[in-house]
């Protein structure tokens, strides 16, 4: 009787364990980016090209962009790209200089799941 028992708790946990794993999976993630993340660029990038894992609520979605001297990037509207709502477009309205960018982004997904994140990309010299 007591392994059948264990053995309820353990199938019980696993089911448990399985349901929590969907619903992780379900936020919206950045998945890539343009510039790439960690990446250098020679040419002065003009966007920000982000692609998230699920389709995105564009009023509660946006990026503030900060530059090498801590301040922060002057940026236009975000939009969705094209035919895709699982990726935003950022125009950068200043132009670049060189040194280390990092971007911060917040998301809410269609389905209503909140995410934020950071990445950063260099423009070379």
């Amino acid at each position: 009787m007591r392994s059948i028992s264990r053995l309820k708790t353990a199938a019980s946990a696993a089911i448990l364990g399985l349901g929590l794993t969907g619903q992780a999976l379900a936020h919206a993630h950045l998945t890539s980016a343009v510039p790439a993340e960690n990446g250098t660029v020679a040419t002065v990038p003009t966007e920000l090209d982000l692609k998230f894992s699920e389709e995105l609520n564009l009023k509660f979605t946006g990026v503030k962009v900060t530059g090498p001297d801590k301040k922060a990037v002057a940026t236009g509207a975000a939009s969705l790209a094209s035919g895709d709502e699982t990726g935003l477009v950022v125009p950068i309205s200043a132009t670049l200089a060189p040194g280390k960018y990092i971007v911060a982004w917040h998301a809410l997904s269609k389905d209503g799941h909140k995410t934020h994140g950071t990445y950063s990309f260099t423009v070379k010299p």
